[in-house]
């Protein structure tokens, strides 16, 4: 049995590596369920036991380029799997649909791949159910899956913003959805700062006492 061997780097769509090495590097198939962790165990295509281990959040997207602790290279393909494909009904709908069906499966934190003219989610009969009473049509197909990471995805596909001493980072803006509940009358980005205050010059008066008058 071969030796397992440790990845622990990753270099996300194979950044500034040259082609060649790229088109030489072994290869290796992952589902998206096995992606979105960052610690597994897999084989890749020159028949080595890899074992994966990323910094904790971390996702592997397809194109990645995974480092073995012998300095070998492996591209991460983003592997086919059963996904449903929605689309607009021309008959019945609009594309506009689709962007619908978006805000909806966001609301439920379903992971989604967006595209131009369809979306793909993960088999889920209640969902498909409920994308086709809006218009849509929903197939089950065999695809690779590459769901958005959201704005809290890992940090290996984001991009680092350094702060100066003299900046303060802007606090995340407040998405309002239509079960939001907060009072909409904000203040939008409108500084309402405090009146300056205004010096009052004191005046000191020398009290003394009055002279004695003689007769």
């Amino acid at each position: 049995m071969n030796a397992m061997l440790q990845v622990s780097k990753i270099i996300a769509q194979g950044q500034g590596l040259a082609p060649v090495l790229l088109k030489r590097a072994a290869t290796v198939e992952l589902d998206w369920d096995v992606r979105q962790k960052s610690r597994f165990d897999t084989t890749d295509s020159l028949g080595r036991h890899l074992g994966v281990f990323l910094p904790r959040g971390t996702l592997v997207r397809g194109g990645d380029v995974l480092v073995a602790e012998d300095g070998s290279m492996v591209k991460a393909l983003a592997a086919p799997q059963a996904v449903l494909r929605i689309t607009a009904c021309s008959a019945h709908g609009s594309p506009f649909d689709l962007t619908r069906a978006a805000y909806h499966l966001g609301n439920r934190h379903v992971p989604i791949e967006l595209k131009p003219d369809h979306l793909k989610i993960e088999p889920d009969h209640v969902l498909a159910d409920l994308l086709r009473a809006m218009h849509l049509i929903v197939n089950e197909v065999e695809e690779a899956f590459e769901p958005e990471g959201g704005a809290y995805s890992a940090a290996t596909h984001a991009h680092s913003h350094a702060v100066t001493a003299a900046q303060t980072p802007a606090p995340a803006p407040h998405v309002h959805g239509p079960d939001c509940q907060h009072d909409h009358g904000h203040d939008h980005g409108h500084s309402h700062a405090a009146p300056a205050a205004t010096a009052v010059p004191i005046q000191f008066h020398s009290q003394r006492p009055p002279k004695p008058t003689t007769t």
